[in-house]
């Protein structure tokens, strides 16, 4: 069995209306990316909470995945219709066929080697190197596989500082690797909290997988968990990898979860972005970029 991918070119004010009109046709899904992706017309792109939408691409490229069989030239007909285009657009059309989509997927995720001795181990592949700190690692509906420059600061971070014996907070644990890191690493005590049970869920799993003892390194849900208290539960580390404008809006939280000379450690900002979170947190700690990687930055901060 093969499914049909249509491609159209379009634009940022008629791409989101065209897929609507797709999914109301009859496609199994749709999305819409950057036509210029690899190119020099590429066009950097970064929401976040509290912001305005910075909107689709100028250049957008909507896909659509049709079932067989479906006569494509009247659904692009009645799509240009709906979004009131003055002509109708040009298309493409490939083949996808029938695959083992789970062995697909999980040959897009292999080993990591953050350092000499810390690695991330998609669950089905061989450990690399069984001497070393393998965190184990199932990709599933939670953020935080590993790849990206943010997470790689942090690990990168924890497995140069954590010198054994902290109590360790990650706020908005996502897949919970970094807490699951900063266990192995040798933290006394993990506590991973999210808003989204998914991620809490997907954590567990990790945790169970790294053969975690659920005494020493714990996952909650937001509203379920207590918020850190200044005078009761304040850690010795406090990490988070979200994005900056919610970083600037938890500081009041995030300080109070952190004893004073303790150390918190913040990454998700774009480089831009990081003199607008120092000035924040620069209230309860001494802040410091501490590293950048590919447009993201690592602050870091001691608490006064």
């Amino acid at each position: 069995m093969s499914w049909i991918s249509l491609t159209i070119k379009t634009d940022n004010v008629h791409a989101e209306i065209l897929s609507d009109a797709m999914l109301e046709l009859g496609a199994l899904s749709t999305d819409i990316h950057d036509a210029g992706t690899g190119t020099e017309q590429e066009q950097a792109l970064f929401d976040e909470p509290g912001e305005p939408s910075g909107g689709l691409w100028f250049a957008s490229e909507l896909t659509a995945l049709f079932p067989p069989n479906v006569d494509i030239p009247s659904i692009v007909e009645a799509a240009a219709q709906a979004a009131q285009l003055p002509t109708l657009p040009g298309y493409t059309i490939t083949y996808v066929e029938e695959q083992d989509w789970v062995r697909l997927t999980q040959s897009q995720f292999n080993p990591i080697q953050i350092s000499h001795r810390l690695w991330i181990v998609p669950s089905w592949h061989q450990i690399p190197d069984p001497a070393g700190v393998n965190l184990i690692l199932d990709p599933g509906l939670a953020f935080g596989t590993g790849s990206h420059p943010s997470t790689q600061l942090c690990l990168a971070w924890l497995d140069e500082n954590l010198v054994g014996g902290e109590d360790v907070l990650d706020y908005g644990c996502g897949s919970g690797i970094l807490a699951i890191a900063a266990l192995k690493l040798g933290a006394r005590h993990v506590v991973g909290i999210d808003i989204d049970p998914q991620a809490v869920a997907a954590s567990r799993q990790n945790a169970v997988l790294n053969r975690c003892n659920e005494t020493e390194l714990e996952f909650f849900t937001i509203p379920d968990a207590a918020q850190p208290d200044a005078e009761k539960g304040a850690v010795d580390l406090v990490v988070a990898n979200i994005l900056a404008n919610p970083l600037i809006m938890l500081a009041p939280i995030l300080s109070n979860a952190t004893r004073r000379g303790g150390h918190i450690v913040l990454s998700g900002i774009l480089a831009e972005q990081a003199e607008d979170v120092i000035k924040i947190y620069r209230q309860w700690f001494d802040m410091r970029i501490a590293q950048e990687e590919g447009g993201w930055a690592l602050l870091t901060g001691r608490r006064h």
